[in-house]
């Protein structure tokens, strides 16, 4: 697998679309497929906190990425991963669908009364499309019939900010708002 620790050239910053992370990395995983470059590591989340990503998963920024298998138990040794109940189609650029992203939030404690954290995983699986059910077909073909690799996931793992509402700002946006700033501001006159 991968190294976590990525050396990618300067000015190279691993920044996928949903598109991209389902199509050109976890379709390729699930169906045994090279990807190069290698460079999310299978982790099996749920042992780890959030916290504890770092030097384990890819990190980009303030974001981990990695790869793991899908269970019902969602639980850490501090905490668990809920449901938020969303659920978005990934759509590759002819409009087809190609997979599925599902949200999640951590709780520390023992369900059900656990306290919300500000740490969010969005889950990336492939959907059951035609395409991605003939691969699985001639993986069958190719011996691979006893293990099911449909389970595979793509999670990306991060800590929102406490005053943040879930919405980015466009440029203008932050344009705008810093010209507010400016009647702070006295001028020399």
């Amino acid at each position: 697998m991968g190294d976590n620790n990525v050396n990618l050239p300067p000015g190279f910053r691993f920044y996928p679309t949903d598109e991209e992370l389902v199509v050109h990395f976890l379709h390729r995983r699930a169906t045994l497929l090279p990807c190069h470059p290698d460079v999310i590591p299978d982790l099996g989340l749920y042992p780890y906190d959030p916290w504890q990503l770092d030097g384990k998963a890819l990190a980009e920024g303030n974001k981990w990425y990695f790869y793991s298998r899908t269970t019902q138990n969602r639980m850490t040794s501090n905490g668990y991963w809920k449901p938020m109940g969303i659920e978005e189609p990934v759509v590759n650029t002819s409009g087809n669908k190609v997979g599925v992203k599902k949200y999640f939030v951590f709780f520390v404690g023992e369900a059900p009364s656990g306290i919300k954290t500000n740490w969010t995983m969005q889950e990336y699986g492939l959907s059951d499309s035609p395409a991605s059910t003939s691969t699985t077909r001639s993986s069958k073909r190719r011996g691979h019939s006893k293990i099911d690799y449909s389970n595979w996931v793509v999670c990306q793992v991060y800590e929102r900010d406490e005053d943040d509402d879930g919405t980015e700002l466009s440029c203008l946006d932050e344009v705008f708002l810093s010209l507010d700033d400016l009647d702070e501001i006295s001028l020399p006159t």
